[in-house]
């Protein structure tokens, strides 16, 4: 971004150009004590490895392995400030809902996913920076793994979630749209998005990740390679920086489940193969 005093282009304009929500402009990364901040990346990196982790579990492992003295209750708390449940075998809620948004049936267990545009997913992940921390959303294709929106924001409401869900919309149409329980998804003002489209809703098991592998996979790719490599300072660095990384997730970075094809080829080309899950 041009700075203001430096550019006779207008702050919308320059939004424009390099594709950032004007909103994202004036966010400030969420801030927590130095602390928690140094706590919370320790836990999001830890769980990207072991998601199995609970807050007990994982308030061993910042112990032993990490010599933190915290207790408990503090770590259950950044979990939930991260919007993280441990996968468990027996139903858990990894996010809350509210108990007035109804909560419709998982969909897609041992459905085959054919084509593109068949089923989209969406989740929500914490995203550190060097003194802060913003939530990363997207909305991604079963089939092809493309990447169809994604957006920022510095809290937890749903109305960047409602940004990224319009943004794919504009592109093409699912047939089946998958979430978690979060509240974000099982609002109104989401779900009824979907139905004025026609789109058939799909929700995972309560505490079940896997059942929104692909995104959970996605999550995987962008930190390793992109986040934890970046000290992002500021939130148009890290715009930036998320906008190189998905063009070339998308475009030029070829994955082995797609026959060494990018999510982009597989999407648009809709070329004729064969690949496994």
């Amino acid at each position: 971004m041009i700075e203001p005093d430096n550019s006779q282009l207008s702050i919308r304009r320059q939004c424009e150009l390099v594709g950032l929500n004007r909103g994202s402009y004036y966010y400030q990364p969420a801030r927590e004590s130095e602390l928690n901040l140094k706590l919370m990346n320790l836990i999001d990196e830890q769980y990207t490895e072991t998601p199995f982790f609970g807050w007990r579990r994982m308030t061993v492992y910042l112990r032993r392995v990490k010599e933190c003295e915290v207790n408990g209750k503090r770590v259950r708390r950044l979990m939930r400030l991260l919007g993280l449940q441990a996968i468990y075998p027996e139903p858990r809620p990894k996010h809350q809902s509210a108990s007035e948004h109804k909560i419709y049936p998982y969909l897609l267990r041992n459905l085959a996913i054919v084509r593109p545009n068949q089923v989209w997913s969406t989740d929500i992940t914490y995203i550190k920076m060097a003194h802060g921390f913003m939530y990363l959303t997207a909305v991604i294709d079963w089939y092809s793994r493309y990447v169809l929106s994604w957006q920022l924001s510095n809290s937890l409401d749903n109305h960047f979630c409602l940004v990224a869900l319009d943004q794919a919309l504009a592109q093409a149409t699912p047939d089946i749209f998958n979430t978690d329980q979060g509240v974000q998804f099982t609002a109104n003002s989401f779900t009824q998005r979907l139905h004025q489209a026609e789109i058939k809703i799909s929700m995972d098991g309560r505490g079940r990740a896997l059942d929104n592998i692909f995104v959970e996979r996605l999550w995987r790719s962008v930190k390793y390679e992109n986040i934890y490599l970046n000290d992002y300072s500021t939130v148009s660095e890290l715009h930036a920086g998320l906008t190189a990384y998905f063009d070339l997730y998308n475009h030029r970075r070829f994955h082995q489940s797609l026959n060494d094809l990018t999510p982009a080829e597989v999407h648009f080309n809709r070329l004729d193969y064969s690949y496994v899950n």
